[in-house]
C-alpha cells in the first residue's frame, strides 16, 4: 500500500553539529530510489509500506549500528489508491491558495495563472522531474 512518510533521523550525544552524521541517514534513504524530499527538519519518502520501513530501518541502522544512540520521529500517512502524494499534497495547496475570492486579494486586477501554468511551472522549478 502506497504510504508517505516524514521522517527525522538523528544521533544523540555526538555533539552540537549534527550535518555529518544526518548526511549518512540521508545518502541511504536517496540511494534507495524511492521518491524522497530533505528538509531543514525532515525527509519526506514515498512508496510501498514495506519498502518505505525497509528503507527507514537501513536509514536508523547506518548511525546505530555505529554504536551511536539514534532518535527517530516518524510520521506516516497511508491513503489506499492514491500515489505521488508528496507532489500532488502540495498541487492541491497551492492551488486552493490561488483560488482565493477576488475581494481577499491585495490586488484584484491580477488573476491567478491557469491551472495549465501553474503545472509547467511547478515541473520546470523541480528541474522537469515528476
Amino acid at each position: 500500500m502506497n504510504t508517505l512518510i516524514a521522517v527525522a533521523i538523528a544521533p544523540v550525544g555526538t555533539g552540537e553539529e549534527l550535518s555529518k552524521h544526518v548526511a549518512e541517514v540521508v545518502k541511504v534513504i536517496r540511494e534507495s530510489g524511492l521518491p524522497n524530499k530533505t528538509t531543514s527538519m525532515f525527509t519526506e519518502l514515498e512508496g510501498d509500506w514495506d519498502a518505505v520501513m525497509a528503507v527507514v530501518k537501513r536509514a536508523t541502522f547506518v548511525l546505530a549500528e555505529k554504536g551511536i544512540r539514534t532518535e527517530v520521529v516518524l510520521k506516516a500517512d497511508i491513503r489506499p489508491g492514491f500515489t505521488g502524494m508528496m507532489e500532488g499534497k502540495i498541487d492541491r495547496l497551492n492551488e486552493a491558495l490561488n483560488e482565493k475570492p477576488a475581494a481577499q486579494s491585495p490586488n484584484p486586477e491580477v488573476k491567478p495563472k491557469p491551472v495549465e501554468a501553474r503545472i509547467r511551472d511547478t515541473i520546470g522549478r523541480l528541474g522537469g522531474r515528476r
